[in-house]
């Protein structure tokens, strides 16, 4: 809804009436609630010493009261309200809104309007100018959580009464006007969500009054100046938080001596942070995180002991910073208000202070990502009110000492990847709370205590992969009945899987490979109706496979390989339509594979290894399974045979003869319903060009998807079957379209991948006009292409036309299984040589598939052998930006120049640069931009819109920093990932197996977080 100023403006207050009331308060209304609103509205002036409603009561009707008309056309409905020098004062009430009939308002030389509240609505356009032309007595103006959209109008600096301004949560862009630094009496002034940028004016530091100013989560860049502490003399809330402002904090900062709130995090600040921090003593919270800040010496970490002097201190968050050198023992000296104290993500030093038990007030205590060493101190006991431990990628050591188990309110325990040794302590059992305990990739030993499975709290995950744990997994394992993810993976468990485990019946991943259990897969597994994921690869196991097995209707991966089973694989294994992993490799399993569902594509299964299996697809170049001739088992039925024969045959002559008469009419009328693609002998229905022209509206403007080298796609209705396709039209008199035609033909011919867009027919034919018409029929994507999605044309970013991380994560690894799918898969290999945005085509569900075979390359037997050797062959193909430095020199055309191509998709994927912007000239690249930035500054040169979602998951600034941890190291890997692919020289450039493992790797890694973060 867009604020419109159409109405008369009889108004010294003006503005407005219909369009914005009627928007705050909505809905229709009949003549009764009108009279009802009119009363409402005098209400709201009860206080005032207006005469002008007196008259306004139930006993005459409502159209005879001073001031109000009503409408000729719909009597007893109120057309104008006339109430000028009423001496109404107050705000405008919004219940007026309800007078859908209203036309005029006049309620001149009034005291109205002093305050304006359109918060939490829809409405959208631009902030109208008038606003600050007219309204000269507001006070108070929220236009907070709404859509506007445009700039601040610079008009809003003549509202010299104006002491509140709120317009957070909007789609505001543009610098904010120089002239807002006149508004002389504001007190709160909050902007934060938005899409400022530019300098931050420095006439906003003048304004004096201020005791709010919240700026945060723009793009606004500058510095704090040097002489801040003059400025904001009654500042209590300063956010500058989410933007890109840099230097250094000035000391001077902290002598406005009523803050309580400071936020600063995700800027590029640096240096030390002031030891005159200690002089609030008023402050309550400090953000510092996801700056550049440091410490490396005790003069570095002075604001630490100074903050001790902060005795209202509740919440402090410096990670992700430059912090370094030994943790100062003094952290220990803060005010025992402090409720959460995270230093993660930083390279701290030194061990955790013996004394950490005083900071009794402790909820959340984050040390996660640093370089701290030594034991966790008993004391940590003592800390009472924790509900959140994380001492994850540490160097930490020793035991885990047993007083944790004091810990009664503790909700998560974060510590893996430390050096932590010894047995589990039983005394975790005593955590009643707990529903995440990770303490994977340790030195652990001894036996899983059975107190920790009699936590019925458990419900996230358990994670205590990856320690040396032996003994048996105890039945207790049933208390686990709320468990999502039991994760036991890489021990030396042995013994039976107890059939008790049936009991955890909500468990989506059950991961106990790389054990040494014995035995049969107990039957109960099948009461885990939500079971994703099964994994029990590398232990002793024998047996059969269980048929039920194939009961678990939302298994999704399921891996059994080197263990001892026998006997067939279970053909209900096919029935699992959700199921596109399974690995039975390396057992002595025998019989026929299955040749549906999962089994049909070698991708997906994997049976090597079992020497006595037959059948299957023919990729898997199994024997064929025996025929039982049962006639040598029975000389009576062989007996019987010889007499019948001779009759049945007569019979069965004459009927054959007659359906061949049948078969081959038929077969000649299919001749001409049924399509060969050029260079193949499969036969896919014909569709003829009037069908595609009409279905297309004749090629029409339209309906028009997007244009090519050598050809435009359409968006088509097949009239016969109702589907909707793209058909891609060859422009044959482009010069090498007809041979594309032909190329992306015989690709397409040989590939069958769900990551590989999907050819149902061609069209080899003549048009009207006589000209030759060649054209393809693809699935239709409904998204689009993936350069739609990174570079939109037009429209404001929001959450939904705009990617989030994990449906990047999601099209990256559709692309590699795509490209690993025709370089080592597919026989013979091909070569794309055009990996780019535009190519990737995105399905209903956002899944990702890879397009436009025009001009790659499919490699015959003998260059296959000489790959082995030079990995290339002559040509050169791509497009520019994504073309590798080789091809221009003269090289060939190789894998590794997909992969190039693959490494530059990657960093446009998470950068949401392309590689041809005006940005990267001369000698610089995308590949060397990303570089450059490359680790610590992912985040600035990470694509902004990733935010509108990760943001969206955020319930307060404890889940804000988690975000912002997990996303980071997330976009460190994946452009790590494409850094890799993407170097100068070939030889350099990451193995394609070795990319596909590390994307997926990184996808279920940022996938599994998410599943934790809930």
């Amino acid at each position: 809804m867009t604020i419109m100023m159409s109405l008369r403006l009889e108004l010294s207050l003006v503005l407005i009436l219909t369009p914005i009331v009627a928007a705050v308060a909505g809905g229709g209304s009949s003549s009764s609630s009108d009279e009802a609103t009119l009363l409402a509205f005098k209400a709201a002036f009860r206080g005032s010493s207006s005469s002008a409603l007196a008259s306004w009561n139930s006993s005459t009707s409502f159209c005879s009261w001073e001031g109000v008309t009503c409408d000729r056309r719909t009597p007893a409905r109120v057309a104008a309200l006339t109430l000028p020098s009423g001496n109404l004062a107050g705000g405008l009430p919004p219940v007026i809104g309800n007078l859908s009939f209203l036309q005029s308002l006049n309620l001149s030389s009034n005291e109205l309007m002093k305050n304006l509240g359109l918060a939490f609505n829809q409405l959208g356009g631009r902030i109208p100018v008038e606003l600050g032309n007219t309204l000269t007595q507001l006070q108070k103006l929220q236009l907070q959580n709404n859509s506007f959209t445009g700039p601040i109008p610079a008009s809003l600096a003549n509202l010299s009464l104006l002491q509140y301004l709120y317009m957070d949560n909007n789609n505001l862009e543009g610098l904010i006007p120089l002239d807002l630094g006149k508004a002389a009496a504001l007190r709160e002034f909050s902007f934060q969500q938005n899409s400022l940028s530019g300098i931050f004016p420095s006439s906003l530091w003048n304004l004096s009054t201020l005791t709010v100013l919240a700026a945060n989560d723009n793009m606004l860049q500058g510095s704090i100046p040097a002489n801040i502490g003059d400025k904001f003399p009654g500042i209590q809330y300063f956010g500058l938080a989410d933007n890109q402002f840099s230097g250094v904090i000035p000391s001077s900062l902290f002598n406005l001596s009523s803050l309580t709130i400071v936020l600063l995090y995700g800027n590029r600040f640096s240096g030390f942070v002031p030891p005159t921090v200690g002089r609030l003593k008023s402050l309550r919270r400090l953000y510092l995180y996801g700056n550049r800040l440091e410490a490396n010496n005790r003069k570095g970490w002075e604001f630490i002991t100074s903050l001790t002097n902060c005795s209202q201190l509740q919440q402090l968050v410096i990670s992700d910073n430059s912090f370094s050198g030994q943790l100062p023992n003094s952290v220990v000296n803060l005010s025992t208000t402090l409720h959460k104290l995270y230093l993660d993500n930083n390279s701290i030093s030194g061990s955790i202070p013996e004394d950490i038990g005083n900071l009794i007030g402790l909820d959340t205590l984050d040390l996660g990502f640093t370089s701290l060493s030594g034991v966790i101190p008993a004391s940590i006991g003592k800390l009472s009110n924790l509900v959140e431990v994380a001492l994850y990628n540490t160097s930490l050591s020793g035991l885990i000492p047993s007083s944790i188990g004091n810990l009664t309110n503790l909700n998560r325990l974060y510590a893996y990847y430390t050096n932590l040794e010894g047995p589990i302590p039983a005394s975790l059992g005593k955590l009643k709370t707990l529903f995440v305990l990770d303490l994977s990739t340790n030195r652990l030993n001894g036996s899983i205590p059975k107190e920790i499975l009699e936590l019925p709290s458990l419900s996230w995950y358990l994670d205590l992969s990856y320690n040396s744990l032996s003994g048996p997994l105890p039945i207790e394992v049933a208390t686990l009945a709320n468990l999502n993810q039991l994760i036991l993976s890489g021990n030396q468990l042995s013994g039976q899987i107890p059939d008790s485990i049936g009991n955890c019946q909500v468990l989506e991943s059950l991961l106990l490979d790389k054990n040494s259990f014995e035995g049969g897969i107990p039957q109960s597994l099948t009461n885990l109706k939500g079971l994703n994921i099964l994994n029990l690869t590398m232990n002793k196991l024998s047996g059969r496979i269980p048929d039920t097995i194939g009961r678990i209707g939302n298994l999704q991966q399921l891996f059994l390989a080197q263990n001892n089973f026998s006997g067939p694989i279970p053909a209900t294994l096919q029935n699992l339509t959700m199921l596109w992993k399974l690995d039975v490799s390396f057992n002595n399993l025998q019989g026929e594979v299955p040749d549906e569902g999962v089994f049909k594509n070698l991708t997906y299964a994997s049976v090597a290894g079992n020497d006595n299996l037959c059948g299957g697809i023919p990729q898997l170049h199994l024997a064929p399974c025996p025929i039982i001739d049962a006639s040598k088992n029975n000389k009576r039925w062989h007996k019987s045979l010889k007499i019948a024969l001779p009759i049945t045959g007569s019979i069965l002559l004459l009927v054959s003869a007659t359906v061949l008469i049948q078969f081959c009419r038929k077969l000649k009328r299919r001749q001409n319903s049924r399509a060969t693609i050029p260079g193949t002998d499969e036969h896919y229905h014909r569709v003829s060009y009037y069908a595609l022209a009409r279905g297309s509206n004749e090629f029409s403007e339209a309906n028009l998807l997007g244009k090519g080298s050598y050809g435009s796609v359409y968006r088509c209705t097949l009239e016969d079957e109702g589907a909707i396709v793209a058909v891609k039209v060859f422009n044959l008199r482009q010069s090498g379209s007809a041979k594309s035609f032909e190329v992306e033909c015989e690709a397409l011919r040989r590939v069958r991948h769900r990551c590989l867009i999907k050819i149902i027919t061609c069209c080899s034919s003549i048009n009207p006009q006589g000209h030759e018409f060649k054209a393809l029929v693809f699935e239709y994507m409904p998204n689009g292409s993936l350069d739609g999605w990174l570079h939109p044309v037009s429209g404001n970013p929001t959450s939904s036309n705009t990617l989030s991380l994990s449906q990047r994560l999601g099209i990256a690894v559709d692309i590699l299984d795509a490209l690993d799918y025709l370089h080592n898969h597919c026989q013979p290999p091909i070569i794309h040589c055009d990996l780019k945005p535009s190519n990737i085509l995105l399905a209903e569900d956002m899944s990702a598939k890879v397009g436009d075979f025009g001009i790659s390359r499919i490699l015959p037997e003998s260059i296959v052998k000489a790959l082995q050797h030079s990995d290339s062959i002559v040509g050169i193909r791509g497009s520019i930006g994504y073309i590798p430095p080789e091809y221009g020199e003269g090289s060939a055309v190789s894998r590794l120049g997909d992969i190039y191509s693959l490494g530059i998709l990657l960093l446009e994927i998470f950068t949401g640069r392309s590689p041809t912007d005006d940005m990267f000239k001369d000698s610089v690249d995308l590949h060397k931009f990303a570089s450059a930035a490359f680790p610590g500054r992912v985040l600035d040169i990470a694509d902004r819109t990733i935010w509108l979602h990760e943001e969206a998951k955020n319930k307060d600034i404890t889940d804000a920093s988690i975000t912002r941890s997990i996303v980071q190291d997330c976009l460190v890997s994946v452009l790590r990932l494409g850094i890799s692919c993407s170097k100068q020289q070939a030889k350099d450039r990451m193995l394609l197996a070795d990319a596909v493992s590390k994307m997926h790797a990184i996808r279920d890694e940022y996938l599994l977080s998410q599943v934790v973060k809930k």
